[in-house]
């Protein structure tokens, strides 16, 4: 998708947002891009949305104005609760400040962090960048910041916590997280009263370093965000090279890519299954999904030579062509499938615990999911239809048959039976195409240096937890000027809050376990 952008002035931008979304139906914020767009225009927003009911997409472009050193943007926060931690994070970046959003601190950064990053004119060298060994401060209090009647920028002090607020650190280091996420909540005795979510412990900083790489290096950062998901990650950034050079793919190509990204669908939810099952103490599960996820990573493993980061896409199509045996051994493997997700939910699932300890926990509705930005099958538990493979099709997800799973009941359980229906559709997707996989080039030779043409493009595909998407600005150099990737969890981890406002903190762990967010996909 070539972006063409909308743009609004300065004193009308909030006021146009609100009738996007009130008016016309763009009720989906997809994600909001930072962007140093250079000296002479400055520093500034782009917005992607959504409408749900048509899947139309638009971009709005909002560059920030100049206040004495400050750079602001009027907050869309109310507009679209997604945008609570999106335009935190362009804050921690860019230094951009929102006008309104009431929590105006860094995101994935220290407190104390100098400066901000992905300005052009940030210093990149080791000297100036070295890490403290001091704990980082914190403090009490947020900031909202207004311009006054003499346009000047005006700080507005909140506290987070009230004198007699009892908070629990969950984690940063917790074993139902499965990494290093940290959520500071706020109880009443047993009941959360406010979640606030603490990013950035394994930072790398892989937007940053894509700036000075060429577009083949940028490949190999994108297994390394999410190993459930490698095959999706990476299917994004060489979608949107692709699609901004006018590659023009192999039917091959594009057959191999479905089943490799269906493979890896598997792969996540078996371990989504798994993990579920372990954070509820049952054990057995997490060894009977473990048991079975092994023999996806075998054949998946016998083409790409990995099997938690396989880097097998590349731009222009495909590292090697697939194994001798993969037809067969993939036919093998759905068949040794199938008859095993009704065991897990033997041995879980239908278990009346179970049903216990999620139903009716974590609830969200469908307007909720929606202006939270919760994708995936956390959204479609809710009735959501926001699978990019439907919405949105890429290689051959409009050629074949197959069902997007939904639900009603907006919990936890909801979205653990979404998980279960969903790896029926994708062993249904495989045997498809498995057989029919045509000969052809398994690679388009490309030139040694690879340079996209100058503009904007957005590419996203159906990750195992949500929509994960890249944007790339090119300035026709053999560099990106700017990658924006949207992670997975990064609104799921948003909707926390809401999602547990007024439930028990035991329910904490059952929800996040059903959410199936992975840290290093919000950290990037």
């Amino acid at each position: 998708m070539k972006l063409e952008f909308k743009e609004f002035s300065f004193e009308t931008f909030k006021e146009e947002m609100t009738k996007l979304k009130d008016e016309k139906h763009f009720d989906y914020l997809v994600t909001i891009i930072g962007e140093d767009f250079g000296k002479e225009e400055g520093l500034g927003c782009i917005y992607l949305l959504e409408n749900t009911d048509t899947h139309e997409r638009i971009s709005v472009k909002q560059m920030a104005k100049q206040v004495g050193d400050d750079y602001v943007i009027p907050s869309v926060y109310y507009v679209w609760r997604a945008a609570d931690l999106l335009e935190r994070e362009v804050y921690d970046f860019f230094g951009i400040k929102f006008l309104g959003h009431p929590d105006m601190r860094r995101l994935f950064l220290r407190t104390d962090f100098e400066g901000y990053p992905l300005r052009k004119d940030y210093d990149m060298s080791p000297e100036h960048n070295q890490f403290p060994m001091t704990d980082e401060p914190e403090s009490e209090w947020t900031s909202e910041w207004e311009l006054n009647d003499l346009g000047q920028l005006v700080e507005k002090k909140h506290r987070l916590f009230q004198p007699d607020d009892y908070v629990i650190n969950f984690g940063p280091n917790h074993p139902s997280t499965h990494g290093v996420l940290r959520l500071q909540t706020v109880v009443d005795d047993e009941t959360i009263k406010r979640i606030y979510p603490h990013l950035g412990y394994i930072h790398r900083g892989m937007e940053k370093m894509m700036e000075s790489m060429t577009y083949p290096q940028t490949l190999a950062l994108t297994d390394r965000l999410n190993y459930l998901c490698a095959m999706h990650h990476r299917h994004a950034l060489v979608g949107v090279i692709e699609e901004a050079m006018g590659i023009e793919l192999s039917d091959r190509i594009h057959y191999i890519r479905t089943i490799m990204d269906e493979l890896q669908r598997l792969d996540n939810h078996l371990l989504f299954l798994g993990t579920c099952a372990q954070d509820l103490s049952a054990l057995t599960a997490f060894l009977y999904c473990m048991r079975d996820r092994e023999q996806v990573l075998n054949v998946m493993e016998e083409t790409t030579g990995g099997r938690l980061i396989q880097n097998y896409y590349r731009i222009g199509g495909l590292q090697a062509d697939i194994d001798p045996h993969f037809v067969e051994n993939v036919k093998k493997l759905c068949k040794y499938l199938r008859p095993f997700i009704q065991e897990y939910l033997d041995v879980f699932g239908d278990n009346v615990i179970t049903h216990q300890r999620l139903e009716g926990v974590g609830y969200m509705n469908l307007t909720d999911c929606i202006n939270y930005a919760v994708t995936g099958p956390a959204g479609r538990a809710a009735g959501w239809k926001n699978d990019v493979r439907k919405n949105h099709p890429y290689d051959l997800y409009d050629k074949v048959k197959w069902e997007e799973i939904t639900g009603t009941g907006c919990d936890s359980m909801t979205r653990y039976m979404i998980h279960i229906n969903e790896m029926y559709q994708s062993l249904n997707i495989i045997e498809a195409l498995i057989d029919n996989i045509p000969e052809g080039e398994f690679y388009i030779k490309q030139k040694p240096i690879i340079k996209v043409p100058e503009g904007q493009w957005w590419f996203s595909v159906e990750g195992g937890a949500g929509e994960f998407g890249v944007y790339l600005d090119s300035r026709g150099d053999k560099s990106p000027y700017r990658v924006k990737m949207r992670p997975m969890g990064l609104t799921l981890t948003g909707a926390f809050d809401k999602m547990l406002r007024g439930e028990k903190i035991a329910d904490l762990i059952a929800t996040g376990a059903s959410i199936d967010f992975v840290i290093p996909d919000l950290d990037r």
